[in-house]
This record gives structure tokens, sequence and C-alpha cells, in this order.
């Protein structure tokens, strides 16, 4: 039951996340007409980016360990753009309205905002 609550926490957690970066960072966009599409388009947005982060993050690191070396780990912020951006393609090719604008500044600042405001909600909500 802690791994659903867990789990339930943290897809919550990343759709406000990703609610706030629309309304917050210019470039991503979410245009839908009510809030129960608003709601499940951000809800499905998570899910698509953790299953993206899921899948991929582990084989990026794998094969580019070197560059995230030589960069001091510098890199980390140019997949995690790319990862937001494929994240924002497979969004609209599934046909939900939300769109990232270019890599920068809009992916990359989306990502690292996506990730931070995650990470606090995560902590803040995942007590004991």
């Amino acid at each position: 039951m802690d791994f659903l609550k867990g789990l339930l926490i943290r897809l919550a957690s990343t759709a406000v996340a990703f609610w706030l970066a629309t309304l917050l960072i210019p470039g991503i966009t979410l245009d839908s007409d009510s809030a129960t599409e608003t709601v499940t388009t951000l809800v499905l947005v998570a899910v698509i980016f953790g299953v993206v982060n899921a899948v991929l993050q582990p084989i990026i690191k794998t094969v580019g360990c070197g560059f995230y070396l030589l960069t001091l780990g510098l890199i980390a912020l140019v997949v995690n753009g790319l990862l937001f951006l494929l994240t924002s393609w497979i969004a609209g090719e599934a046909g939900l309205p939300f769109h990232v604008d270019g890599f920068w500044p809009a992916a990359v600042l989306g990502a690292l905002f996506v990730g931070i405001v995650t990470w606090v909600l995560g902590a803040v909500l995942d007590r004991d």
C-alpha cells in the first residue's frame, strides 16, 4: 500500500508541477477548454514524463557517463531539456493540448522547474 501511496503522491506532485510550469514559464502552454480537460491532460502528461524518464534516463546516463563526468553533471540540464521536449512531442502525438515551444529556454527551464517542484512537493506530502 505504501508503494501505491508513493506513486500517487509522485503523480499528483508532477501534475501540479506541470500546471505551475504552464503558468510561470513562457513557451510552455496548455490549451484546454475546461477544468476537467486540464486536469486530465496534466495527469496524462505527468504519466508520459514519468515513463520517458524511467525508460530513457538510465540508458542515457549509462551510455553518456563520460559526458556526465567531463561536464561535471551539467549535461544533465541538456538531457532533461531534451526529455521534456520529447514528452511534449509524445503528448502532441497523443492529441493532448500540451506544448513546449523550444529547447531554450522553455524546455530546459521547464524540466528544471518541474524537477524542483516535484521534489519539494514529494518531500512535503510524503511525511508519515
